[in-house]
């Protein structure tokens, strides 16, 4: 079944087909791009809750590979996009280092599925956010976010198989920064979502 982004909705209110109201995640190891996807597609103005990175922070935060980033998430990033067929996806980023560990029950309670952002280049960093989705019995889709240097010489199976993921988990490549490649993985999730639990005919 295919989606589109609605185009019926207009500031803050929700379209008038507005049917299912699903809760997602959009989890990550820190810096892999989640406030960014969250901002790319969101229809109403998205809620941040950044703050400066500090000397303080220094010996917590790993900054390999992603030295550029000055920002971080710490608590949720919250957007939300219409999609053709009544759908609505309200999205909550959560944070990535371990630290915020203790928020994560609390920011997955309902939520229906998560997409798990991923960099090639720190594939190991995703371990400890995978492990999480998984213990909290989440179904998920895994998009693999695209960087300048992001090395292309892995096939899906060789990706795969770093993250051990099972057969029928979704994965795909999105550029976090552009809408369309954003809407396009999150309804790779929606449509896993789908084909593990059909909607009722109405």
């Amino acid at each position: 079944m295919a989606f589109a982004p609605s185009s019926t909705t207009s500031g803050i209110h929700l379209p008038e087909d507005a049917r299912d109201l699903v809760k997602i995640l959009v989890a990550g190891p820190f810096g892999v791009g989640k406030t960014t996807l969250i901002d790319s597609v969101s229809e109403i103005r998205p809620l941040h809750t950044e703050e400066r990175l500090s000397e303080a922070s220094a010996p917590v935060d790993d900054l390999a590979g992603v030295r550029e980033k000055a920002t971080t998430t710490v608590a949720i990033d919250f957007g939300r996009i219409s999609l053709n067929g009544g759908i609505v996806l309200y999205l909550f980023g959560t944070p990535g280092q371990e630290r915020f560990r203790s928020l994560w029950d609390d920011i997955a309670y309902g939520a229906l599925g998560a997409l798990v952002l991923v960099d090639s280049r720190r594939i190991d960093a995703s371990f400890d956010v995978l492990g999480l989705v998984e213990e909290s019995g989440l179904p998920y889709a895994v998009a693999f976010n695209t960087f300048p240097d992001s090395p292309g010489h892995y096939t899906e199976e060789q990706l795969r198989a770093a993250l051990d993921l099972e057969p029928g988990t979704p994965m795909v490549t999105c550029d976090a920064r552009d809408t369309n490649s954003s809407v396009d993985a999150l309804l790779a999730l929606v449509q896993h979502l789908i084909d593990r639990h059909p909607p009722e005919t109405r």
